[in-house]
């Protein structure tokens, strides 16, 4: 303690200069601290009250507190409060689910009165929404033999149906039942075999593991599929988010990533359908996403992660890759600071953000054209607005602080931040991918982990068909033990799966149900 302190400089002007440093340097710890503890401990929400201050303490009695007077009451047919109206379906239960009539008599069948015979004049009818528990049954596959009385060696038999598992037990219906508990709703596999059990069906988990195994295999073509698809076209959204793979050589998980590339065209009445497509990485290096997007060319939309960069570069072989960035991005890091400091001048950036926010939900679903129309007309000018007021604002605090950290990553980024000026289909952030990657880890809080490098690709392959599904409002339970049955059974071939795709499947099914019945 004493060598420490003979060490330090004498002059006020260097310890001063020294204190400076030592205080944004805490400040910084702190910041991190405290970014990290509302990451798990906080709420999720990001919504940001410009008038919204922090409330005085008051520690006088209440009994002897004024008290205020009462608002006066809004003339009736106003809205008593700014509360939307709950969304309640009662009375309009859908059209397609059976009905199940229960007809309740009166406990006479004569008059009350003169005791004549009694006629049916109307009915009351109310419904009620049911449920019968999950049937489990077996399915049994009988092949009648047939010979000839005339030639006795000849039999006649329908050859066997092909089955998903080799010998195994599941119909494609079991097979997708397990994957979509697991991938759509998180119910990892011993709670699954928990639950099976309870019905007298006792499997181990290693058997589910391997259905799962054969599930992503049968469908593995229509995921290479539907990533074709989604690398075609003119712009696509990306993100990665960790997963968690047991590693046999040590006693931790490592950590792998699941990159998420997504469409989506509807906010501009584009053509391509939404689709969400997962791929499994064994880490988070740059490489991996050269090998995903190595056909790519077109306007990707991403996060601040510098990997990106070399796929702006002009020498890349199939062209370079138009960077868009997430002005959402640039929001939190402002938001993240007036959470901690409630700095002023973070709340007038976030203030200058939502401005630009509310110009992009009155625009969400109109065409390219007019979205950059509108844009260049009352956007471009607070972009503007908000590049100088950043610049002022640097050059008057400390270079240390997290505000200044902040407002530094913005105009690093301004480039990518205000493309989508220019052009129409891009959006203003990557909340798109955001909300395809959400079920990840949803889903990882449950299952904890990949069992390995093959577990993740598996993820992968389920995640993707049932995510888009579900995009397109589609049960995936009937969309993925009806795309499993056809690729099993043969119905559908290789050079047909594009029928299988979610939109596709939806189409079809839709006209069959438009169709009268025999």
């Amino acid at each position: 303690m004493t060598s420490d302190a003979a060490s330090l400089p004498r002059e006020p002007d260097i310890l001063i200069g020294m204190i400076a440093e030592l205080r944004d340097e805490n400040d910084k710890l702190r910041a991190m601290l405290a970014t990290l503890k509302r990451t798990l401990f906080g709420a999720r929400s990001e919504k940001f009250d410009a008038g919204a201050g922090q409330l005085p303490l008051e520690l006088e009695d209440l009994s002897t507190a004024p008290t205020e007077p009462e608002a006066a009451a809004k003339p009736k047919g106003q809205d008593q409060s700014t509360r939307p109206k709950p969304m309640r379906n009662i009375g309009r239960l859908p059209k397609h689910l059976p009905r199940d009539d229960v007809v309740i008599e009166p406990a006479i069948d004569a008059c009350p009165c003169c005791r004549g015979t009694l006629h049916r004049i109307g009915e009351d009818v109310s419904e009620m929404l049911d449920i019968v528990p999950a049937i489990i049954r077996v399915k049994r596959i009988r092949r009648p033999r047939y010979g000839c009385r005339a030639c006795e060696s000849a039999v006649v038999q329908a050859p066997a149906p092909p089955r998903p598992v080799e010998g195994g037990l599941p119909t494609a219906a079991l097979l997708a039942h397990v994957a979509v508990s697991k991938f759509a709703w998180h119910l990892p596999l011993h709670r699954q075999t928990q639950m099976l059990a309870g019905q007298g069906i006792d499997l181990d988990r290693s058997t589910l593991v391997h259905w799962i195994e054969r599930t992503a295999w049968w469908l593995k073509p229509l995921h290479a599929l539907l990533l074709e698809t989604v690398m075609s076209a003119t712009k696509i959204f990306c993100d990665d988010t960790p997963l968690p793979v047991l590693d046999h050589t040590r006693r931790r998980t490592r950590i792998g990533r699941l990159w998420c590339y997504a469409v989506d065209d509807r906010p501009w009445q584009g053509p391509t359908q939404p689709a969400v497509a997962y791929l499994y990485a064994e880490d988070r290096r740059a490489s991996h996403l050269r090998d995903h997007l190595g056909r790519f060319r077109g306007v990707l939309q991403v996060d601040g992660y510098n990997g990106y960069d070399h796929l702006a570069k002009p020498g890349r072989p199939a062209g370079a890759i138009t960077l868009a960035y997430c002005l959402a991005h640039a929001r939190r890091e402002f938001f993240d600071v007036h959470k901690r400091t409630a700095d002023e001048v973070a709340a007038e950036a976030l203030r200058r953000i939502g401005e630009i926010y509310a110009i992009e939900a009155q625009i969400r679903g109109r065409t390219a054209e007019e979205r950059v129309a509108v844009r260049q007309a009352e956007t471009k000018p607070l972009m503007a607005a908000l590049w100088v007021w950043l610049m002022e604002r640097l050059g008057e605090i400390s270079a240390k602080s997290s505000l200044a950290g902040a407002i530094r990553y913005t105009l690093g980024h301004w480039e990518g931040l205000t493309r989508f000026l220019s052009d129409g289909r891009i959006e203003v952030d990557n909340n798109t991918v955001e909300r395809g990657i959400r079920p990840i880890p949803l889903g990882r809080k449950n299952i904890l982990f990949a069992g390995n490098n093959s577990g993740g690709e598996r993820w992968a392959i389920l995640a993707s068909l049932i995510n888009t599904a579900k995009l397109h409002e589609i049960d995936p339970q009937t969309y993925l033990a009806d795309a499993l049955d056809r690729i099993v059974s043969g119905r559908t071939k290789v050079n047909a799966l594009h029928e299988l795709l979610p939109w596709a499947w939806k189409a079809a099914q839709g006209r069959l149900s438009a169709l009268p019945a025999a």
